[in-house]
């Protein structure tokens, strides 16, 4: 997908990061250890900042350090997309110029919350900030956090005037995807955002996935789709059902609770959060424990079949 003769890979297992603390503040050293074994274990792109990353709760210069400790950490192996979500277009433009500033790939732009603007105005948006920043960027349509939808002529519209290069779909529709095709060919980049129905929106015609489930198994979801790209349907349908039970934990409570309650299990970083969020229930932790256990020799396993 290209915009002003930038081209990005979007495909495969794209990871939404969390932002790990330690006493209040953002553990940069752990934040770090994730991105690299992201790197090393499949994942074709590593999107900061955004709802998993706790964005509401990190101040603009926060975010800022975060995808600069990124794109350092990345160095053109995968891009680095940056969350720009925001109550209001004059908030996020601030976050979306820091982003440009500290070499971005893209940006994931999301209509603004609680607001509830028009197609209208979530299409002034979304070009605003292309314009200002000078990123590609990915629509993020998840109406459970901004009480809106974006229309399927609103997404083509975009992509036909070269605002979009993407989008990241989380609204399980899984007849959305031929749809979009039929209005935009195969060059906008179908991603779901909805770990759940991933591998029927890779089957309905998607390209990847922005996925919580691959902060805990990386490996795994990036062979999921390396299975389906090869046509190796066994193994494709093999891997999406050992994952369903841990994609149903991960959403038990408020993303990121249980996703950092599984990374602490993985001793990766602490189950911190910033209020409002609190920490995950026992429950929760034990079912995760649980499933970790089961799935951490196929982890290993995976790891092995993508140095192979």
């Amino acid at each position: 997908m290209t915009k002003g003769g930038k081209t990005l890979a979007l495909h495969g297992s794209l990871a939404a990061l969390p932002t790990p603390f330690r006493g209040g503040e953002i553990d940069t050293e752990a934040f770090a250890g994730l991105c690299e074994r992201h790197l090393a274990r499949g994942t074709t792109g590593l999107v900061i900042c955004g709802s998993t990353g706790e964005a509401p709760a990190l101040r603009p210069e926060e975010q800022a350090d975060l995808v600069a400790l990124a794109v350092g950490i990345a160095r053109r192996r995968a891009p680095v997309i940056a969350g720009c979500g925001a109550p209001c277009t004059e908030s996020a433009l601030v976050i979306a110029r820091l982003a440009a500033r500290v070499r971005a790939d893209a940006l994931l732009c999301a209509p603004t919350p609680y607001v509830k603007p028009s197609q209208d105005g979530i299409a002034a948006h979304v070009r605003t900030l292309a314009v200002a920043s000078g990123l590609p960027v990915i629509l993020y349509d998840v109406p459970g956090r901004t009480g809106v939808s974006v229309r399927d002529e609103t997404i083509a519209a975009l992509f036909e005037h070269g605002v979009i290069v993407g989008v990241k779909d989380a609204t399980a529709d899984l007849a959305r995807p031929p749809r979009l095709r039929a209005l935009c060919g195969d060059g906008l980049a179908q991603l779901s955002g909805d770990d759940a129905t991933a591998a029927a929106y890779r089957a309905a015609g998607g390209h990847g996935c922005i996925s919580v489930t691959a902060n805990l198994t990386p490996a795994l979801c990036a062979a999921l789709h390396t299975a389906w790209d090869r046509g190796d349907l066994v193994r494709f349908a093999d891997l999406r059902d050992r994952l369903a039970p841990l994609h149903d934990a991960l959403f038990a409570e408020s993303n990121p609770v249980p996703l950092k309650a599984g990374l602490e299990l993985l001793d990766l970083c602490t189950a911190d959060v910033r209020l409002p969020l609190t920490r995950a229930s026992e429950a929760t932790r034990w079912r995760l424990e649980r499933l970790l256990g089961r799935l951490a020799t196929r982890e290993e396993a995976g790891i092995d079949a993508l140095q192979s």
